[in-house]
């Protein structure tokens, strides 16, 4: 009885034994399990980052793709001295067209110059159909958000242009007057923004229907207009080669600069174009060009 009493208990125990060693082994199976399912996880993760990395490395070739083509296609008005317009032979020449030049000189390839609509500007751009607006474009809140923007190359600021005898001489005198401005421009941009908005209320009539400075300014010398509001470098530029009675306030809208606008996340080829800006300032062709469109050299390239 006793001994059938201690093999029974024995074979409970060893029963028991068996199951905890059972329990245990299929615990430690479990946690390897995870253990090893949360390196995979990781090293995936690690694996889609470096892809996902590489893609955003590969994604920006417009360096590439300028030097494959061989050439980079500027769009501009080409109504809009000095930067850029036609001469008297309707040849397309100014000062950004000389620095864009040079510039592709450093790059070697081919400037090739693209009039286009200036309302249509950015799309475009972003419809390849040019590389680049290079052609006194402002820098704004607005371009900064929706391109990717070269270094600034020269100040400006908006101002307005009137007849010597209109007696208009600050931006208080325009009350109830006339303002040309050229549609989708800087200009019409700064005319807007909330600190003009005391101004623009103050206008008896806006007129942004012009495609350029040049028809804007003859509606200005026919007394369509009573002032023109546009770039003063520009107003300075055009009043002086075309000898025509106008001034230009000293009371302006804003203070801005000029830049290179590319497509949104095209950092390699803005890089190496800022790149021989840099190189050009130094090595005094920036000086030059400038020096023959201006009379020094008021770039502000550094």
């Amino acid at each position: 009885m006793k001994k059938r009493l201690f093999i029974f208990m024995t074979a409970i125990l060893l029963a028991i034994a068996f199951a905890a060693c059972a329990k245990k082994e299929k615990n430690t199976t479990s946690d390897q399990v995870v253990e090893d399912t949360a390196n995979n996880n990781n090293q995936e993760q690690g694996q889609d980052e470096d892809l996902k990395k590489q893609g955003e490395d590969q994604s920006d070739n417009s360096l590439e793709y300028i030097k494959s083509r061989g050439k980079l296609i500027l769009g501009l008005d080409d109504a809009f001295p000095p930067m850029g317009f036609r001469d008297d032979s309707g040849e397309i020449v100014g000062f950004d067209i000389d620095m864009a030049k040079a510039v592709c000189e450093k790059l070697g390839v081919e400037l090739v110059l693209q009039p286009i609509d200036w309302e249509a500007k950015e799309h475009e751009l972003n419809t390849k159909n040019i590389d680049c607006i290079w052609n006194g474009f402002s820098v704004t809140p607005e371009r900064m958000e929706s391109l990717t923007l070269s270094i600034p190359y020269m100040e400006n600021a908006i101002a307005i242009v009137v007849k010597k005898d209109s007696g208009i001489n600050t931006k208080e005198d325009m009350a109830g007057k006339r303002l040309a401005v050229q549609g989708r421009s800087s200009a019409e941009e700064a005319l807007y923004m909330e600190e003009n908005s005391e101004f623009r209320e103050s206008l008896g009539e806006i007129n942004s229907s012009f495609k350029d400075y040049v028809t804007a300014l003859m509606d200005l010398e026919t007394g369509n207009s009573d002032a023109v509001l546009m770039d003063s470098v520009v107003a300075a530029y055009m009043i002086n080669e075309a000898g025509k009675d106008f001034v230009v306030l000293k009371d302006t809208l804003v203070a801005e600069k000029y830049a290179i606008g590319f497509r949104k996340g095209e950092e390699a080829l803005a890089e190496a174009i800022n790149n021989a800006l840099r190189e050009l300032k130094a090595d005094g062709t920036v000086e030059r060009i400038s020096t023959k469109w201006f009379g020094s050299d008021i770039t502000i390239i550094e």
